[in-house]
């Protein structure tokens, strides 16, 4: 493949997906600017067994379908190669006899939960595929006497980013002047992808990102950038400093390993040239695809990241180990306790007597700023808001670092209309005044764990923020729903009065916001799960059943019995605090995710209904015209089974196929002809 021609698969705007391929193309020959070279890619399958176990090429674009049985969380999925047994598979005329014993075994197998497939089976392997699925792009930015910050290098060559996301990395990847970060600086910042660009549907992070939990699936609409940047006197140049920044692009979330992997690979880089940071990008498109549930050794210049990617499937608040098994070459190993979480005792730390509102704040959408003195601190503070009502995902919009460059900063900014609810992080003194209008600003020091005790530090008013030299606090006039919770603030002063480390306050803390917002949500899991129609009510001659309406009124009056006072000791108006987080964007995306669930779940219970019906017998019985709409409504139901990745066993759609084809077969040959030649509409 030419430099700038895509796949069309993994890279989204990188051309069209191609027919199918017998074989994986070699990587492409000549120098690799003294990277090492690739190691050569498995020979293709050669016998029935090895092809059999390939995906075959459906009639839409999508490769990977997840099986999964039961409804909700906790149901057990995994995912498998597409056979002929989903929609426009073969028919029987086509395919010859149908399996016998031994392919009812291979089904059963097929139906089992299991692990997902291995990496090479679900991705292809052309050349920066692997790279892909982990990372858009790697840029160099610069600073220029003349033009500023600019974008010296974007690697690989072909990767493809507008002239307004160059600009914003550009201005993202240096802190404000004010901020002084003398040597080495780890921040990260977030960004609007341009609109109008292509998105890929087959893409294996789509494929794989509906196994995690809904708080790290993917925003297409973003990017995340991982920055690290150095600034060195240097009386050589000019300006009198060296300042430059390697910045990692990517549509993952994943803050602990990509702060990791630049910290292995960042200083080495300014130390050397582009041809490292190519061999860089080549260990990288070696690397297994991010598959969750997995542990993941991830090799980057002589060290293996060894980690694990979290799945839907695992307890909230539960994080299995990943232990460091030892090599037996040369190569130094290193576990990952976490891919995503921040410290988030260390980022609290300013603001310790005040998480509980800080939560509140976060889990109703409010609008939100934080003001530091280095993206650094920004960065670390805004996400571990962020990660503070987990299992829930925040909806909003959130900004690491932003800067008065950004290209939203108008919207953002602007006094005619109400501050947006969004989450930034600011370090620039110009926003003292900008944003003083805004509702609630938590202004930060410098993050240091604290030797002693903090002092208590009361909730300020708004008009006494006037610059950012401010004093440190929470400024606002907000009044919390909820009592304060006393007792996580002792346990936390006598973890510090002990000395307990970091790590461990970090869990209390992260155990103590997980209860929370639990206690907060079962109630609202409870009555939603209560608006699913009876199983009875689903008919295979009827269109599925819709779900009945949310009402407030409604489910106010359960919280009487079946509130969170069940499994929080917490007093105090939680009545309030769930009228107003009924109006949040926070509700509005969760009650989107479950209603997509409950719906998906009722679709599939109706196709199980149709497979359990005597079809061929009801053909018989009505006109060719309503048999070969009954053909082609079923035909759709499988696309859709497929196409939404709808929690029905693999069973159950060979089933529904096999009735289809002996429908088809029952019916006139020139029939036939035509219903075995047509896809679906």
């Amino acid at each position: 493949r030419a430099p700038g021609a895509g796949c069309g698969v993994c890279s989204p705007g990188r051309g069209a997906p191609g027919p199918a391929r017998t074989a994986p193309p070699p990587f492409p020959a000549g120098p690799r600017g003294g990277a090492p070279s690739p190691p050569p890619l498995p020979a293709p399958p050669r016998s029935p067994q090895e092809w059999s176990g390939l995906p075959s090429v459906p009639a839409w674009p999508l490769p990977l379908r997840a099986a999964r049985g039961g409804s909700g969380r906790g149901a057990a999925g995994h995912v498998t190669p597409r056979g002929g047994a989903g929609v426009g598979a073969m028919s029987r005329r086509e395919r010859g006899p149908e399996p016998g014993p031994g392919g009812a075994e291979a089904a059963a197998e097929d139906a089992a939960p299991a692990e997902p497939e291995s990496p090479d089976s679900c991705l292809s392997l052309l050349p920066w595929d692997r790279f892909s699925a982990w990372l858009h792009c790697v840029c160099v930015v610069g600073f220029d006497l003349e033009l500023g910050q600019a974008v010296e290098v974007i690697y690989p060559p072909h990767s493809k980013l507008t002239d307004k996301e160059k600009t914003n990395i550009c201005y993202l990847s240096f802190p404000d002047s004010n901020s002084g970060c003398l040597g080495d600086t780890q921040f990260c910042f977030r960004f609007r992808r341009s609109p109008g660009r292509k998105v890929s549907l087959c893409c294996l992070l789509d494929q794989l990102d509906r196994d995690l939990p809904v708080y790290l699936k993917k925003d297409s609409a973003y990017y995340y950038g991982y920055v690290y940047f150095r600034q060195v006197r240097d009386k050589s140049l000019k300006r009198g400093y060296f300042q430059k920044s390697l910045v990692l692009i990517s549509k993952l979330p994943y803050v602990h390993l990509f702060r990791t992997m630049l910290k292995q690979i960042a200083p080495e880089y300014f130390e050397k040239s582009e041809a490292f940071l190519e061999a860089v990008c080549s260990d990288v498109d070696r690397w297994p695809p991010p598959v969750p549930g997995k542990v993941l050794q991830l090799p980057i210049m002589g060290v293996i990241m060894k980690l694990r990617i979290p799945t839907y499937r695992d307890k909230p608040g539960t994080t299995p180990i990943v232990q460091n098994m030892h090599q037996a070459d040369a190569q130094i190993s290193m576990a990952l306790p976490t891919v995503h979480e921040v410290d988030l005792f260390r980022c609290f730390c300013p603001v310790f007597f005040h998480i509980q509102m800080l939560w509140e704040l976060v889990l109703l959408g409010e609008p939100l700023v934080v003001m530091a003195p280095s993206p650094a601190e920004s960065s670390e503070t805004v996400l571990a808001l962020v990660s503070c009502i987990s299992p829930l995902k925040y909806c909003s919009d959130f900004r690491p670092y932003f800067t008065i460059h950004d290209s939203e900063f108008k919207e953002y900014t602007t006094r005619t209309q109400a501050p947006p609810s969004v989450i930034l992080g600011v370090t620039n003194p110009f926003f003292a005044k900008t944003l003083q209008h805004w509702p609630h600003i938590i202004r930060i020091g410098d993050i240091k764990l604290p030797g002693e005790v903090p002092k208590q530090v009361k909730v300020k008013k708004l008009k006494n923020l006037k610059t950012l030299d401010s004093k440190p606090g929470v400024y606002t006039s907000y009044k919390p729903y909820l009592n304060k919770d006393e007792e996580i603030v002792k346990q936390l002063q006598k973890g510090v009065q002990q000395k307990r480390p970091t790590e461990a306050q970090s869990v209390i803390l992260r155990r103590y916001f997980l209860e929370l917002t639990e206690s907060f949500i079962i109630p609202l899991e409870r009555y939603v799960a209560s608006l699913m129609p009876l199983q009875k009510c689903i008919s295979p001659w009827k269109s599925p059943p819709q779900l009945r309406q949310f009402s407030q009124d409604d489910f106010m009056k359960t919280l009487e019995k079946a509130g969170p006072q069940l499994t929080s000791g917490l007093k105090g108006d939680w009545i309030g605090l769930y009228r107003h987080f009924l109006k949040s964007p926070n509700f509005d995306g969760w009650f989107r995710s479950r209603q997509k669930e409950m719906t998906q779940k009722l679709e599939a219970l109706h196709l199980e209904a149709l497979c359990n019906e005597n079809l061929v017998f009801w053909s018989q019985k009505h006109t060719e015209v309503e048999t070969v709409d009954l053909v082609l409504k079923l035909k759709n139901k499988l696309l859709q089974a497929d196409r939404e990745h709808l929690p029905v066993k693999t069973d159950t759609l060979k089933k529904l196929q096999t009735h289809i084809n002996d429908i088809i077969l029952a019916l006139p040959d020139d029939l036939q002809d035509i219903l075995l030649k047509t896809g679906t509409t």
